[in-house]
């Protein structure tokens, strides 16, 4: 492609939705671009200081020790007073390099078509010629079928191979035609105007058989990443823009006490030189470097000496650090904080009085009055979402390791509900409870082995303590955006379930956006003991009826993909930016209970009570 500008994407859209090896399509003055956004190794070619020398990055330890990186690089912005930083900018590939003239309705590889240099945008000569001179050329848009497999590769759909030419054909790397001739994809033709081969794409997406070559290995975000690929027959074809083409992999971390006063930030790239210094000589050696660190001694008001103290500190509780679950710790300090402050913190929670309407279920509700977060992305998935980063199929963001990882840190505010473990332990024992989950458990165990190499263990267990937390999340969230007016895409689930030696039963609700919904305040204040109660009831309660009852309640309307039992988009789904797990593991039976069974509902009490 040209080196030119196509467009623009938002920062935190880069870690997440149109991520390296993310199809995206573009809009020039001239006509639709489609391209697949490149590797990171273009983030250190074009946004120099390479690496962590960057002056673009975030530090999060805890994150930083579970994915063993040095650090974080942040999206690479040009700085707009900057006259050399005109010239960079990320890269991205065409994707697909078929592309169909609406005119005339051919399709080709990029090079058959015309261009201007520079230009990104291709037209077509004969209908150009055609058009009048107030209209313009003719350009030629992405074709809408691609190929996609599930260990990440990319590749243009096999035109030639699908049309099956004539034996007598010159025409196999030339233009076809495919033209949309009736409703549905019996009625889309691909044919060559030379033999006259003609062939429908029904059943161009039927993964019962196989119907396309075998996968190729393409990887066009990676410079010479072709490779491979380990299951050549799971390539399957798709569209463009199919929302299953792409699931960024992201881990995440709240910065939590000690880690919230930012010193490793504050001290940069000083902090590698410092902490490695033996801590008999780490005082002289911040003297040494006093130069690069007035700055960090006059902000935090430490002498050489306490700084070395400081650090050390640091580093002892770094080897503390649970690698296992970062969520351990935040739970640890959500369900045991006492009311913190102050101007430099990141992390500053006021526990408030549970209210008596839901004692019965909810043991301690705490508002997040400052939240800082940092999302990690460490790779993709195609067709079929990753629950952990330890799965297989993850798809490399670089061509080789790198000692970072792209990643952005938000800020925002939050409330934190944890539920009575008491009343949760009776509950999740139940006959009915355990056989309603275990029905979904065992549809993704079958899901996850059909789909792997070898004997992996699942990344999640379906419990009810998971289905019922997941789901009071969900509804908790729809009923926040209506009692203090944020956007559904602007609150998030984050989710502390484990049972066993860590039990964790915990859901904080939070605004971390990059805009100005982060920081209203609204959020937090439904915290507050005379809010928090009416909310919660009100969540529950609305799951009692939905517009799609019965069958919603029956899981009449799951796909079964969705690993769900009763949700739909008229009760508990929720934006995908908003859910840890892409809106699957949902059933809203386990927060008010089935017609015909209450007790398989926690909150049936409080719905039996309401009616």
């Amino acid at each position: 492609m040209p080196a030119k500008d196509i467009g623009e994407l938002r920062r935190s859209a880069v870690i997440g939705t149109f991520g390296p090896g993310a199809v995206v399509d573009f809009r020039t003055e001239e006509a639709a671009v489609s391209a697949v956004i490149s590797s990171l190794e273009e983030w250190d070619r074009n946004f120099k200081p390479a690496g962590m020398l960057n002056p673009q990055t975030v530090f999060e330890v805890r994150l930083q020790k579970k994915l063993n990186v040095k650090g974080f690089r942040l999206p690479p912005v040009r700085d707009p007073l900057n006259k050399q930083d005109k010239e960079r900018s990320l890269v991205a590939v065409r994707f697909p390099r078929w592309l169909q003239c609406p005119g005339c309705d051919r399709i080709g590889d990029v090079n058959q078509w015309n261009g201007d240099p520079g230009e990104a945008a291709c037209w077509c000569t004969e209908c150009s010629r055609k058009r009048s001179a107030a209209l313009g050329k003719q350009y030629v848009v992405p074709v809408r079928f691609i190929t996609a497999c599930e260990h990440g590769h990319l590749d243009d759909f096999p035109w030639h191979f699908w049309v099956q030419h004539r034996e007598e054909c010159n025409n196999r790397n030339g233009f076809l035609r495919l033209r949309s001739e009736e409703p549905g994809l019996s009625g889309i033709f691909v044919s060559c105007d030379e033999c006259k081969a003609r062939r429908s794409l029904d059943g161009v997406f039927s993964t019962r058989q196989r119907i396309l070559p075998a996968c190729r290995g393409k990887r066009p975000w990676l410079a010479d990443g072709d490779e491979t690929c380990g299951a050549p027959d799971s390539i399957r074809t798709m569209q463009r823009g199919a929302s299953n083409l792409y699931f960024p992999v992201i881990e995440s971390a709240l910065s939590i006490p000690p880690w919230s006063d930012r010193l490793q930030e504050a001290m940069g790239v000083m902090w590698d030189i410092v902490a490695t210094s033996p801590f008999e000589q780490r005082a002289n050696t911040i003297r040494l470097l006093e130069t690069h660190l007035s700055d960090v001694l006059t902000e935090l008001d430490l002498t050489p000496e306490q700084l070395s103290i400081e650090v050390e500190q640091r580093l002892q509780a770094h080897n503390a650090i649970e690698l296992d679950d970062l969520r351990r710790e935040e739970y640890r300090q959500l369900n045991v904080a006492v009311a913190t402050s102050g101007p430099d913190r990141e992390f500053e929670v006021r526990p408030r009085q549970v209210p008596d309407e839901i004692r019965k279920w909810i043991s301690r509700v705490v508002k997040a009055v400052r939240l800082r977060e940092v999302r990690a992305m460490t790779g993709f998935t195609r067709i079929h979402p990753a629950g952990d980063t330890a799965a297989p199929n993850i798809a490399r963001l670089s061509l080789a390791p790198l000692s970072w990882l792209p990643a952005i840190e938000v800020r925002g505010e939050g409330i934190f509900l944890a539920f009575d473990e008491e009343r949760l332990q009776k509950w999740e024992k139940l006959d009915s409870v355990r056989a309603r989950a275990g029905l979904l458990n065992e549809r993704f165990l079958q899901e996850w082995r059909g789909r792997q190499e070898a004997e992996t263990p699942p990344p999640l267990i379906v419990t009810p303590r998971f289905l019922l937390l997941h789901t009071f999340a969900h509804s908790v969230m729809r009923q926040l955006t209506l009692d203090c007016g944020y956007s559904s895409t602007a609150l998030r689930e984050r989710l502390y379930i484990e049972t066993g030696e860590y039990e964790m039963a915990g859901v904080l609700i939070y605004t971390a956006t990059g805009d100005d919904d982060g920081t209203l305040g609204g959020l937090q204040r439904q915290g507050d003991s005379e809010r928090i109660g009416r909310t919660v009831i009100a969540a529950v309660q609305a799951q009692a009826w939905c517009s799609s009852d019965p069958l919603c309640i029956d899981s009449r309307l799951t796909n079964p993909e969705a690993m769900s039992h009763a949700a739909c988009h008229a009760c508990v789904l929720a934006p995908e930016t908003a859910c840890e797990h892409f809106n699957r593991f949902l059933d809203r039976a386990m927060l008010v209970g089935l017609p015909d069974e209450p007790s398989v509902g926690f909150f049936c009490d409080l719905v039996t009570r309401s009616a």
